[in-house]
């Protein structure tokens, strides 16, 4: 909870009712101890009151002063930031199936790994989102479309086939179309709903032959960004990996500046990951930026259930050590 602030804060004038509470019977106290010191005969007061009051008698003012501070907070209508599931937007993962994606770089291969880790995000990923898949290599497939059932995303996870080629912005403009379907079919706002594409490839564009074509990957972020869609990327794999393709052996280093770029021109966020252990912490950072929106709420209930049961304390031990409440 961060950024307290108050809607009612002429109530917080109440809590002067608690410290001339405190204030009055601090007075009280001394006037008690000039009353004794007056009686001069102290032999006789030991007789009188042998078991003089001891400190525990001002625990059960001390919890009625706490409580009163605390519902004057209560009273003031406290409100707060607070973490927030979202619903009805919209997450469509993007995954490269190139055949750079079967390096061996990040072991056993890249594509094993970055399945395993894309069906721990969609279990995790918030109940409410409508998750889809999208997989591209030289062209696109909208595997899943947007759905908030988990299972038809993990099994085309588990389908992944790999192709030649390399088109991001093939697989953005497949994302950003079936954003657009689901946005439709729900309609009843006059907002269309949140959505975020998260991109994972491994390799530099291949097609088409600049990524500020038409139908390149800039151009494509640059498309989500019109359309207040970010686009997150992550590159996955290392600078060493090779893919032996027939008799050859073809370096497939990662292309950390193209997808950089997608992600800057997207308004989303750039990740790089080498393993399955960081593919998973990308993903988790992911989840908790796309899972849950910070809202302002109502935040008055902690500081009423204290103020409630400090009085009620105050009550207690009033009763139980001085046979009377404060």
């Amino acid at each position: 909870m961060s950024g307290l602030a108050f809607s009612s804060p002429f109530w917080l004038l109440f809590a002067m009712v608690a410290i001339a509470l405190a204030a009055g019977y601090v007075l009280v106290q001394r006037l008690r101890h000039r009353h004794l010191l007056r009686f001069t005969n102290l032999a006789l007061l030991e007789r009188v009151a042998p078991k003089r009051p001891g400190p525990t008698r001002h625990i059960p003012v001390a919890l009625m002063v706490v409580g009163l501070l605390l519902l004057a907070v209560a009273l003031a209508g406290p409100t707060a930031d607070k973490r927030v599931p979202r619903n009805r937007a919209i997450v469509i993962l993007v995954i490269d199936v190139s055949l750079s994606m079967q390096a061996t770089d990040v072991p056993p291969l890249r594509i094993a790994v970055a399945q395993e880790a894309a069906k721990a995000f969609a279990d995790d990923l918030t109940p409410g989102i409508n998750l889809g898949l999208v997989s591209f290599s030289g062209t696109a497939s909208v595997l899943v479309a947007p759905t908030t059932g988990r299972e038809a995303v993990k099994r085309a996870i588990d389908r992944l086939q790999l192709s030649e080629r390399t088109a991001p912005g093939e697989g953005i403009f497949a994302a950003l179309g079936s954003i657009d379907t689901l946005a439709a079919v729900l309609g009843g706002s006059d907002q269309a709903p949140p959505a975020h594409i998260v991109l994972m490839s491994d390799g530099k564009q291949a097609v088409p032959e600049s990524p500020d074509d038409p139908r390149g990957g800039f151009t494509a972020a640059r498309v989500a960004h019109d359309k207040g869609v970010p686009v997150s990327t992550i590159s996955f794999g290392t600078s060493h990996g090779t893919v032996q393709i027939e008799s050859e052996r073809i370096p497939v280093p990662v292309d950390d500046p193209g997808l950089r770029e997608i992600a800057r021109l997207g308004g989303g966020s750039f990740f790089t990951a080498s393993s399955l252990e960081e593919l998973r912490s990308v993903y988790d950072t992911l989840q908790e930026q796309i899972g849950y929106e910070i809202t302002r709420g109502d935040a008055g209930r902690m500081w009423l259930v204290g103020g409630s049961l400090f009085v009620s304390a105050a009550a207690g031990t009033g009763i139980v050590l001085n046979r009377r409440i404060p």
